[in-house]
């Protein structure tokens, strides 16, 4: 039972975190400090819930893009997603075959956080002295490719807060556009590297799971995603991301007071 639990909560925070820019890493890395290190299979299955969330949220707009190939501007869209994907999948498989990746540990992830923190306070502020513009551009599609790219380099940046506040600082200070892209072009990357990391455990044959547990988990993590990317939504059409600077700051700090380094 208490194993269960602990798959429950850590499926709970991965579903809230993964998607808003507060970084699931470095909140589920604070909760293995009290519920114990998973297996990087049991990891990779709970956020392929999250993005599995992501994508039942997105079904309309993605039938649009697919269906709708003929129009230019469905075309120019989903050409620029390609773009920003194939940037990531290219350097982010040059990173990964060179090893250059800091270690998830509480110091580098405390220190993300802060630093991200900061990185929002700097994007909303730009943001908001320009005019209100829903347009992603190709410089757009490149800057987010390379955002994902750092995310995966940096533990604790939080790929939605590097993708979405990079395109707000390139142009499309639209919030809902640029959180719009940010996930949108998540998909496809984040599915990407779940399989990959799925198959590489399966492959060495380190997937000894409770797959009961796995589901457990991959289902929570689903259904709060899911719960929470639609609350950010609605949230963002009011409200700035002041208050997710605000957390992470002082989530960061706490980490590097109170939590052992290491």
């Amino acid at each position: 039972m208490g194993n269960l639990v602990g798959v429950f909560l850590l499926g709970l925070i991965e579903g809230i975190t993964e998607f808003l820019p507060v970084s699931s890493t470095g909140h589920l890395l604070i909760a293995e400090h009290w519920l114990g290190a998973r297996s990087d299979t049991f990891n990779v299955v709970i956020q392929a819930g999250a993005i599995l969330a992501v994508v039942f949220i997105y079904r309309e707009r993605l039938w649009q893009l697919a269906s709708g190939l003929g129009r230019r501007e469905n075309r120019d869209y989903a050409g620029k997603l390609a773009l920003a994907f194939l940037i990531t999948g290219a350097l982010g498989f040059a990173v990964t075959k060179l090893g250059f990746k800091l270690p998830e540990r509480v110091a580098p992830v405390a220190w993300a956080l802060l630093i991200g923190g900061l990185w929002i306070i700097v994007a909303e502020w730009f943001a908001a002295k320009r005019a209100d513009d829903a347009r992603v551009s190709w410089g757009v599609a490149i800057l987010v490719g390379l955002a994902q790219v750092v995310a995966a380099i940096f533990p604790g940046t939080s790929r939605s807060a590097a993708t979405i506040f990079v395109a707000m600082l390139a142009g499309t200070s639209n919030r809902a556009a640029a959180t719009e892209f940010a996930f949108l072009v998540g998909i496809p990357t984040m599915f990407a590297a779940s399989g990959y990391e799925l198959l590489k455990q399966l492959k060495q044959g380190q997937a000894h799971e409770d797959w009961g547990a796995l589901m457990l988990g991959f289902v929570v993590s689903a259904v709060t995603a899911f719960i929470a990317v639609k609350w950010l939504l609605r949230y963002i059409q009011t409200h700035r991301f002041t208050v997710f600077a605000i957390y992470r700051i002082v989530l960061g700090t706490a980490i590097l007071l109170f939590l052992p380094q290491g």
